[in-house]
């Protein structure tokens, strides 16, 4: 059962309001004004917020420019309940990110109908990304169903790159956001006597190269493919709408962007903090993880990348590895056979 939070300070069109909805097989919650609605959707986030614009103590506008910027409620459909027509308040509401209006007096059935639609358009839009091309392919179709977002390409561009193959540069002007959709790349950082440090492994299903799109800067990093890889290029343009034109197509777009960001500051507290021996095993189970099934083949010099030591420390670890019984090492494809016992070996 969909839960919705009715914010409203006239008592009469709160009651009314909650009597169609049950009726309609919605749970809901009420609020008096938007200090108590801000109280409650914080504390058990709805499905969504139908939110009065003229209330005392925190209006609709309050409401909304709290909420949309909380993580527990900034993708919950927002529909302003109003009996101003005045097109600058549209306008006001539709730039904080409100999803509809609803104008009072209104109708029972248009009512239902605008919150059906947008419950039905928030959940498509949760559910439609998989994090693979297919995936990605319908979470644009379907941000295509938005007003501001209809103009989007029709068509990403797909690049094969060849193993070492540069997929940008440091240095360079961002134009794209890549979206690996098979195969695997590095991103990395080049210091001053020439030597790689790879900051971010990148396979099918993961975005990278953001952030300096984001700020409108050269890279700071690089980015070369590992093995045969396709990526999906996404132009500047069209990333920039899906982060800025709609709120529930933003919300989705940076839950994506932010799936690898945790990961990646544990890898950098690991290299911080970590010994060689632990450094080289973690990286070991961070590409298992990342690859799935089969051996690990990579080359020794990106592995050492990875951990941000000499070759020659990784090859020795790796032997000591082998002897302790923790993996296998086939044509230079490495075999995790114990991965507890690589876990939870000491340092």
């Amino acid at each position: 059962m969909k839960k919705i939070l009715v914010i409203e300070d006239n008592e009469e069109v709160r009651e009314n309001l909650e009597e169609i909805l049950e009726l309609s097989g919605y749970q809901v919650t009420t609020a008096e004004d938007g200090k108590v609605g801000v109280e409650k959707a914080l504390t058990n986030p709805p499905d969504l917020i139908l939110c009065d614009v003229m209330m005392p103590h925190l209006d609709g506008f309050g409401v909304l420019n709290i909420l949309s910027k909380k993580s527990a409620t900034s993708n919950v459909p927002f529909i302003f309940l109003t009996a101003k027509t005045e097109k600058a308040d549209f306008r006001r509401g539709m730039n904080l990110g409100a999803d509809d209006y609803v104008t009072k007096p209104f109708y029972k059935d248009e009512l239902l109908d605008v919150i059906e639609t947008r419950l039905e358009k928030s959940e498509r839009l949760k559910k439609q990304f998989d994090k693979t091309e297919q995936g990605l392919t319908a979470f644009i179709n379907e941000a295509k169903g938005y007003e501001e977002l209809r103009k989007l390409s029709d068509e990403r561009k797909i690049k094969h790159y060849k193993r070492r193959d540069l997929i940008f540069e440091e240095g360079d002007y961002p134009r794209y956001l890549y979206f690996v959709k098979s195969g695997k790349a590095k991103v990395f950082k080049t210091n001053e006597d020439g030597k790689e440090y790879i900051i971010e492994i990148c396979k099918e299903g993961d975005f990278f190269g953001y952030l300096d799109l984001l700020k409108e800067e050269k890279y700071t990093e690089s980015a070369a493919a590992m093995e045969e890889t396709e990526i999906s290029l996404i132009p500047k343009e069209d990333f920039s709408k899906l982060l800025n034109a709609n709120r529930d197509v933003a919300s989705q777009m940076i839950k994506m962007l932010a799936s690898n960001v945790t990961a990646k500051e544990e890898q950098l507290l690991n290299l911080a903090y970590n010994s060689v021996r632990r450094r080289v095993a973690d990286a070991i189970l961070l590409l298992h993880e990342k690859q799935g099934e089969g051996n690990i083949s990579i080359l020794r010099d990106d592995l050492a990348r990875i951990v941000g030591t000499a070759k020659e420390s990784v090859i020795r670890m790796l032997t000591e590895f082998k002897e302790d019984g923790y993996i296998e090492v086939i044509d230079g494809a490495i075999k995790i056979v114990d991965p507890e016992g690589l876990r939870n070996m000491h340092a």
